[in-house]
């Protein structure tokens, strides 16, 4: 990059950050409960020069006239993604505060009268042991989505998909995402669908084991509102009490050897509060000096296994090096993050960690650990379908009429629980964020396999690891994809052979 070029591409990362964080303040008051609605067409009116026409004419050059393998053509390609992402995000901001204050206020009307905040019904239905009463409300809440929320939903992929194509970065929606992402669709849908070949055997052994034991119910009688109620597994609660989780989960890192708060920059908020998102997340509102990580408490062991996710992303965030450029600390492959995400995530599915932090007894731990090799099966089962899915979705090969039928056939036939037509538009994350998950059991995987090389396998509680971590992986920022780091921390591919093994193992 020549010293002409320098300053303009200092003043985009400069303004680009002051917007980001501008806008993950936004969002993290509104999930977090913290105010009613986001505002967020004041703040792209604020920062126009951010994403502007001249931003992003910059970036583009800088794309097509870097070398292919440079440090020029990787950041540029990040900040192309971003200003594309933040075009498509001014266009659509009118619609996302619609949505958000929709759900906010929106209310779910049951048969007998009765009313449900739609904000809460994931955890309702994740503590009703009736099976009709979890239908019932399932049903409620797919017949407001359909007239209310999924017209919405629809609207905005497809002005998305208008705004992409208007860019013309590549020959269609799916083209322009792989040239920006630096991943294949087509070989990582071919991964999927052998994922769900090579497994469904194992399926069809243990869901219709799983659904009797947890919920006394058959496969023929399953639907996706059951699906919070199976994993919530209350069996288990009296071994992951919400008294000792916060308090183990910071005693595991500090044994590790990390700051569980990363010397105060990790904002820990944990309880309940009304206008809370029920889906826990963390919020980077300054990197690395103010990273919120918000919970709204389930009950059990998916409230320690979210913690860990989240705190993943935490100490990520907050010990990226600070002299990272923009780009590797605000953008890149998420399928990183996400990986550190379920690396501690998944340390309820290690024998070891589970004896010394949680109250599970030698008694229950096979049947836990069991159980959570069924739920790692259906979880990635179900993103190897949304993948599939969302691949025909953003082909425009399929008429927006014909997804519903094509979503509940494709989600329905991976997981075995009947899927609603209402959710064909709810249920899609934005950008391919099924791919960077996918990506990041398979990177997972291989960490953790690395780790226990290294470390030992109770690496998690090795003074020496956590050290490691932070200056090998989490003060990387996001400068590498993901199969970047895999060969370069564990010498190997990402696949799906890792992740496989891990389940195999739990389920015995």
């Amino acid at each position: 990059m020549s010293a002409s070029d320098a300053s303009p591409l200092d003043a985009l990362r400069a303004r680009g950050e002051a917007f980001l964080e501008a806008i993950s303040a936004e969002y993290h008051a509104a999930y977090a409960g913290l105010k009613a609605a986001p505002q967020i067409q004041p703040i792209y009116a604020a920062h126009a020069a951010a994403y502007g026409d001249e931003a992003f004419a910059q970036a583009l050059e800088l794309l097509r006239g870097s070398a292919e393998g440079s440090e020029d053509r990787r950041s540029a390609r990040l900040l192309v993604d971003w200003l594309l992402e933040s075009r498509v995000g001014r266009e659509l901001a009118a619609l996302d505060e619609r949505e958000i204050a929709w759900e906010n206020a929106a209310v779910v009307s049951l048969p007998d009268g009765t009313q449900e905040p739609y904000q809460r019904v994931p955890i309702t239905l994740g503590n009703t042991r009736d099976a009709k009463a979890r239908h019932t409300l399932d049903d409620a809440r797919a017949k407001l989505v359909l007239a209310e929320l999924a017209p919405m939903r629809q609207e905005k992929l497809e002005r998305e998909h208008e705004v992409v194509s208007k860019l013309g970065i590549a020959g269609s929606y799916n083209a322009t995402w792989e040239t920006l992402s630096g991943i294949s669709l087509a070989a990582l849908r071919a991964e999927c669908e052998a994922f769900l070949r090579g497994t469904q055997h194992v399926w069809d052994d243990v869901f219709p084991e799983f659904l009797k034991k947890g919920l006394g119910i058959t496969p023929d009688e399953a639907t996706r509102a059951d699906v919070a109620a199976l994993m919530r597994a209350p069996e288990f609660d009296a071994y992951f009490t919400a008294e000792a989780m916060e308090r183990q989960v910071r005693r595991q890192v500090t044994e590790m050897g990390i700051s569980p708060d990363a010397e105060g920059r990790v904002r820990y908020d944990t309880g309940e509060r009304e206008g809370k998102r029920p889906r826990a997340f963390c919020a980077p509102v300054r990197i690395p000096d103010v990273v919120h990580l918000v919970l709204r408490p389930h009950g059990g062991q998916n409230d320690w296994m979210t913690l860990l996710h989240e705190l993943g992303h935490a100490l990520h965030f907050a010990n990226m090096h600070r002299t990272l450029p923009f780009e590797f600390r605000w953008l890149g492959d998420n399928s990183v993050t996400e990986g550190y995400a379920m690396l501690f995530d998944h340390r309820l599915k290690d024998r070891g960690w589970l004896a010394r932090y949680s109250g599970l007894d030698k008694k229950a731990m096979p049947a836990f650990l069991r159980y959570m090799g069924f739920e790692e099966l259906h979880f990635v089962r179900r993103y190897c379908a949304k993948l599939i899915y969302e691949t025909e979705l953003h082909s425009g090969a399929v008429a927006w009429s014909a997804l519903p039928d094509l979503y509940v056939e494709t989600l329905t036939k991976a997981t075995g629980f009947r899927y609603q037509r209402s959710d064909a538009f709810v249920d899609v994350d934005a950008r391919y964020y099924a791919a960077r998950y996918l990506r990041a059991w398979q990177l997972q995987a291989l960490l953790d396999e690395s780790l226990r090389e290294r470390f030992d396998d109770d690496w998690w509680r090795n003074p020496r690891c956590g050290p490691w971590m932070v200056e090998e992986l989490f003060a990387h920022g996001q400068r590498e994809l993901a199969h970047e780091q895999a060969e370069r921390v564990a010498g190997k591919r990402l696949s799906f052979a890792p992740v496989i093994a891990g389940i195999e193992r739990m389920l015995g």
